[in-house]
């Protein structure tokens, strides 16, 4: 069964079907908001429900269902959920502008764009979730950007370069759990290979952010009036993200303080806060339902044997030590376009991985780093990813309206991340200790 399994290529055909339909949209009527994300992924989920007769309809559905019913799937929704609460509950009552102010009264607004990055950074690595540390700096990208006329491509772009940056190097993050866990190699060893590979992106990132912020023309004067109080929920946020403390008892904690400090200053009713709550929360039904659709289409096509055979393709192709490395590279960049799920994406990558790795004297940090940080630099970019869905209903949310195209060109440290790694593998080779 397994053997069959691995030729059909032509599992692989709803997701040729949403590329398609959701760019083809795009191009044609130049306009990427013309066809709807979900849209895009419902076609194409029906495309992998007409395909593989052999199986009835009934366990077509007991497939989707244990795909969706994942727990990577559940914390997802969960913290979407939770983002979406916690920016109605202070943005209402102007804590998102207080915030900013602050923020603005602090730092010079040259440095703000870098400033967003590397919080970013430390959020991430503390938190080891990039879609907790979006949801919550997405909603000060888009003050920034309102204040200073900073593009809002370019904050968000910085907020989602630094998320990326802790989801590849912290230790507690889901994808360098589960490289180090399915190749057997300790955490500090894999941390250590991926540093060298990981700092310079970032320092190359920063610079880039700093030459654009220093040619853009601030407009006006940026310090205006803020209330502490208001603050308070953001920086319990941070200072949370930044000890490390579990993504969702940090966002609680910020809707909790958000609703009392709002409530308690009379800076808004409480039918209001419980409207604008529940307008945050629906605001992430459509980003949810994205994730659970993708959930779907992924458990069909594995199985259908769409992955097994994309898995055959990469160990056919790539010889060689050097090869090896930007096949594995290659094979869980290819896993993750396909799932949308940088975590899905190594697990599944992992045995051919490993395979590889014996095969052509791979040490096992060496094979996590190489997993881990192609997941991060595909899950960055693409345009229907978990990080980059919530960063664009963030902006929403607060009224502005972004593509993830716009986003992507300014997304520099998932490209200068994928530089450094090919320097890495096709570089002077350094040796082991």
């Amino acid at each position: 069964m397994e053997k069959e399994k691995k030729g059909r290529a032509i599992a692989l055909l709803p997701i040729g079907v949403f590329l398609i339909i959701f760019l083809g949209a795009g191009i044609v009527f130049k306009d990427f908001y013309a066809m709807p994300a979900i849209v895009a992924f419902l076609i194409a989920l029906f495309v992998a429900f007409l395909q593989n007769k052999e199986l009835s309809f009934n366990k077509k559905i007991e497939v989707i269902a244990k795909g969706v019913g994942e727990e990577n799937i559940i914390t997802m929704s969960l913290i979407f959920l939770c983002a979406g609460g916690f920016s109605g509950a202070v943005t209402a009552a102007g804590g998102v502008d207080s915030t900013v102010n602050l923020g603005l009264s602090l730092i010079p607004a040259h440095f703000a764009v870098a400033g967003l990055f590397l919080i970013g950074c430390f959020i991430s690595v503390s938190m080891g979730t990039s879609m907790g540390t979006i949801a919550a700096l997405a909603p000060i990208a888009v003050g920034i950007s309102e204040k200073t006329g900073f593009a809002l491509s370019i904050c968000i772009g910085a907020v989602v370069c630094g998320a990326m940056f802790g989801d590849n190097l912290s230790m507690i993050s889901d994808t360098t759990i589960a490289a180090v866990k399915t190749q057997g190699c300790e955490m500090k060893d894999k941390f250590r290979e991926n540093f060298w590979i990981a700092f310079p992106a970032a320092v190359v990132t920063l610079a880039v952010i700093l030459i654009l912020s220093f040619q853009t023309e601030i407009k006006g004067h940026v310090t205006q009036s803020y209330h502490l109080l208001q603050v308070l929920p953001y920086v319990l946020v941070l200072i949370g993200g930044i000890i490390g403390i579990n993504v969702f008892v940090v966002l609680l904690t910020g809707i909790v303080s958000g609703a009392v400090i709002m409530l308690a200053g009379g800076h808004i009713t409480p039918v209001e806060l419980l409207t604008n709550m529940g307008s945050g929360v629906s605001g992430m039904f459509e980003t949810c339902m994205v994730a659970i659709l993708v959930a779907a289409m992924c458990a069909l096509i594995r199985e259908y044997g769409g992955f097994d055979a994309l898995l055959g393709w990469i160990h056919k192709i790539f010889r060689g030590k050097k090869g090896g490395q930007l096949g594995m590279g290659l094979l869980v960049g290819a896993m993750d376009i396909a799932t949308a799920n940088n975590t899905v994406a190594i697990v599944m990558a992992n045995p051919i991985a490993k395979e590889m790795a014996q095969e052509y004297d791979i040490t096992p940090r060496k094979t996590a780093s190489i997993l881990d940080t192609f997941s991060c630099i595909f899950q960055g970019v693409i345009p229907y990813g978990a990080q980059m869905l919530v960063a664009i209903s963030a902006a929403h949310e607060l009224g502005y309206e972004i593509s993830a195209f716009q986003i992507m060109p300014r997304l520099f440290y998932p490209m200068f991340l994928l530089l450094c790694s090919l320097i890495a593998i096709f570089g002077v080779e350094k040796k082991q200790r």
